[in-house]
């Protein structure tokens, strides 16, 4: 794998030393980010029940009708805006953001301004 490899394990140790305070209740659930090249995934999980309450991404039929164009930063940050508009519809308000171990600049920091500027706290 190259040059992949330490750099996924070394993202799965931050991740695991960020899982182990970072837990979603009904109170403050979880905003799980994942980011892959192309896409961006953003979920709201409550882990008390293993459920996860309203998700969004770029592979969305909604975001794909909006049709937004740009650098990936800016598609992040309006995959946030849906994902806080989507979670105010559900009554959730508060969150606890959960980076899965990428580092919080570029795409996760547009996704979780996104989401602020809809209206998440956190």
């Amino acid at each position: 794998m190259g040059n992949t490899a330490p750099r996924l394990k070394a993202r799965l140790k931050r991740k695991k030393r960020i899982r182990k305070n970072i837990f979603g209740n009904q109170d403050r659930p979880r905003l799980s980010v994942f980011r892959s090249s192309k896409h961006i995934y953003a979920q709201i999980v409550d882990d008390i029940k293993g459920s996860t309450l309203v998700s969004a991404s770029t592979l969305d039929k909604e975001f794909k009708k909006e049709k937004v164009e740009g650098k990936k930063v800016e598609i992040a940050k309006a995959v946030g805006n849906l994902i806080g508009k989507r979670a105010l519809d559900q009554g959730i308000k508060k969150v606890v953001l959960d980076r899965n171990g990428f580092l919080y600049h570029g795409r996760i920091k547009s996704l979780s301004d996104g989401a602020r500027e809809a209206g998440l706290n956190f």
